[in-house]
């Protein structure tokens, strides 16, 4: 047999490294999944921008199939990653919360221990939007008996404005719906007020303010400081710039969002879907504005909801600590 010549065993060797990495890397994916779904909400609200954009931008980078999907909202999603449904889902700590406890409205005395956190989103503000024809410029403008649209039934705006409302002694009629749906009623005279949690700019909100003069209602300082004392949520200032018919911020509060996943999904997954989020805000700010508080520094945020080991481990490696406590 001929020898080989320097530059044909070094071409060979190369060859074998490039199939052995390639080997490694198919062993360290076999138990991925082939795909993936991401809960989101109802169209027309930012959850359902957010999330499907992510997923899509997930899919790409990892080379999987994946997608987002119109759900209910946060209570369903922690619902559907729990029973293992679906991968990952987008919530609010409110609902997270009552999940952990026992307490969902959708699954009472059932404690959803595989849903772990993966990575900070974005506040979401609660705000109220009227047609400016109603005369309706205030939360104690709103009259009796006033026919208001929660978003989908059992979403976080859903479970928490209408007794946030209550509390500051709104009588009203509750109507649930997709935040699109939601815009159309109001503009059609079936609603009074639309109650928002959303992410901003939410989308509903903006088509709105090209197709008709709507009024973004704000909290006075006791009407905050009532729901602050009653609610697990925090102060939050809309940016005058959000919206157009802004004039300067708008006083109102709000509660922060995290992406989710099953608690049973391999840990190298979870390790790559955060590094591949946490390390590209550009590319998440190009999916919704709302992201460019998706940053490592507002992991802080969640108190609520047990780490992936995998999330935590890109964290931590990042020098970002999480409490061993909240590391599931």
């Amino acid at each position: 047999m001929r020898p080989l010549t320097p530059k044909t065993a070094l071409l060979l060797a190369s060859s074998a490294l490039v199939a052995a990495a390639g080997s490694a890397s198919a062993q360290d994916r076999a138990d991925w999944p082939e795909n993936f779904t991401v809960g989101t909400a109802s169209q027309g609200g930012t959850y359902f921008v957010y999330g499907s954009g992510w997923a899509n931008f997930i899919a790409d980078e990892l080379g999987l199939s994946g997608g987002g999907e119109v759900t209910g909202g946060p209570t369903q999603n922690l619902a559907l990653v729990h029973s293992g449904d679906m991968a990952f889902g987008l919530t609010t700590m409110g609902p997270a919360a009552d999940a952990v406890n026992g307490e969902s409205p959708l699954a009472p005395g059932l404690q959803m221990d595989n849903v772990c956190a993966l990575f900070p989103m974005y506040e979401t503000p609660f705000s109220i939007t009227a047609l400016s024809s109603s005369g309706i410029e205030s939360i104690s403008d709103i009259p009796d008996g006033a026919r208001i649209g929660f978003g989908p039934a059992a979403s976080t705006s859903d479970t928490y404005f209408p007794a946030m409302l209550e509390t500051l002694g709104v009588n009203f009629e509750r109507r649930n719906g997709g935040w699109s749906d939601l815009g159309g009623q109001l503009q059609d005279g079936l609603l009074d007020v639309i109650a928002f949690a959303a992410g901003i700019p939410i989308p509903a909100v903006s088509q709105l303010e090209v197709q008709t003069d709507v009024n973004i209602i704000s909290f006075t300082d006791e009407e905050r400081a009532t729901v602050l004392d009653n609610y697990p949520v925090a102060e939050y200032d809309i940016p005058a710039s959000t919206y157009t018919t802004l004039e300067e911020d708008s006083p109102v509060v709000s509660m922060w969002n995290f992406a989710m996943a099953g608690c049973d999904l391999p840990e190298d997954f979870i390790y790559e879907v955060t590094k591949v989020t946490m390390e590209n805000n550009d590319r998440m700010r190009s999916i919704h504005r709302s992201a460019e508080t998706t940053v490592p520094e507002n992991v802080v945020h969640n108190t609520v909801l047990p780490f992936h080991p995998g999330a935590a481990r890109w964290f931590e490696e990042n020098g970002y600590e999480i409490d061993d406590s909240l590391i599931k």
